[in-house]
């Protein structure tokens, strides 16, 4: 019955993609494997559970390449369809799927030059720590990138694999959501075992996971906001996530929070960033039903505390990374996010 209703509703998403005449970028292996060398180590940027991430040129353009594992790649002609699906979603908070080649699990996205949040909250490659102020407005784009998912129509997007290392900032450190998706175009089992099977410490990634998830096996857009209780923890903490919900609960309770913050950030706005270490508590709540509603509580506090990073934030920030910016371009009204932009590819591209 499970299966029957699963695929009903991607019967639903494939109806309204159809009439929509929607097309995307497909790339012939020939031309992944010139650009990535024939999938050259020196090429490869990253594994994960999916796959091996390779940056290349295609097009005159930097892009990442996704290469799914074999036993992770659903039949060809599934997988072109939902290919299909997920190149039509954009928004400014998600990295863009440019293109893909179906016949052998190859996706195409943009590339992201500033890495991840993982890699910035604790200082990989010499990177200078993230100020407040970008803090606050890279939690309140992922909010706004993972609202815009759960309001996608007919169904819902959840992400299911929501974490610092698949938050990703492009050259202006905005924030976007990377491997959107990605869940639906593998096998359940698969896809259940992805996150303990990824090579970024597998005990630590089990964390993001919701809770009720794991006992019951029933999956919500309130799963993806347990996660992300977790995340904002880290980003006001700059800590693991293992349990770090007590840690900072426990920090509250003794009058002691400061004492969690980053010590990388030296002027924390303490009153505001408690606030957010609440909500965020709220988020991580163990029963789904316990947790706030995305758009309706968590986005208006998101916003609040955007709106005051932009009007404390100088024009050029040399103690943090990436300028402050223009708010209006990264954002989108309530009515683009009632649902998923479905958007023609350049006239120039090779249609499915």
């Amino acid at each position: 019955m499970k299966a029957l209703k699963e695929l009903e509703e991607k019967n639903k998403v494939l109806n309204a993609l159809a009439k929509s005449d929607v097309r995307y970028r497909r790339y012939t292996i020939e031309e992944i494997e010139a650009a990535t060398e024939f999938f050259s180590e020196s090429r490869k940027i990253g594994e994960g559970g999916y796959g091996p991430v390779y940056k290349c040129y295609l097009d005159h353009t930097p892009v990442a390449v996704k290469v799914l594992r074999p036993d992770a790649a659903q039949g060809r002609s599934q997988f072109q369809q939902e290919v299909e699906i997920l190149s039509c979603i954009r928004h400014p908070n998600m990295v863009l799927l440019v293109g893909a080649c179906p016949e052998y699990g190859c996706l195409v996205y943009e590339y992201m030059s500033n890495g991840s949040l993982e890699d910035c909250l604790f200082r990989r490659g010499n990177t200078r720590p993230l100020s407040w102020q970008h803090r606050f407005r890279i939690a309140a784009e992922i909010g706004t990138g993972l609202l815009f998912l759960h309001q996608t129509k007919p169904e819902p997007l959840v992400h299911r694999d929501l974490k610092p290392a698949n938050i990703l900032l492009d050259r202006n450190y905005i924030s976007k959501i990377s491997d959107v998706g990605l869940a639906r175009l593998v096998p359940p089992s698969v896809a259940d075992n992805v996150t303990q099977y990824r090579m970024t410490s597998a005990a630590g990634t089990f964390c993001y996971i919701d809770p009720e998830y794991q006992q019951t096996g029933m999956l919500g857009i309130k799963s993806d906001v347990y996660s992300l209780g977790i995340i904002f923890l880290q980003i006001i903490t700059g800590r693991p996530p293992m349990g770090l919900t007590h840690h900072v609960e426990r920090a509250i309770e003794k009058g002691t929070f400061a004492d969690m913050l980053d010590p990388a950030v030296h002027d924390w706005p303490v009153e505001d960033v408690l606030s957010l270490a609440k909500l965020s508590l709220k988020c991580s709540e163990l029963r789904r039903k316990d947790r706030p509603d995305l758009g309706k509580v968590v986005m208006p506090e998101l916003d609040r505390l955007r709106t005051l990073a932009e009007e404390s934030m100088p024009l050029t920030m040399y103690n943090s990374p990436g300028p402050s910016p223009n708010h209006s371009q990264v954002s989108m009204s309530q009515d683009e996010l009632s649902g998923p932009i479905f958007v023609q590819s350049d006239s120039g591209n090779r249609s499915s």
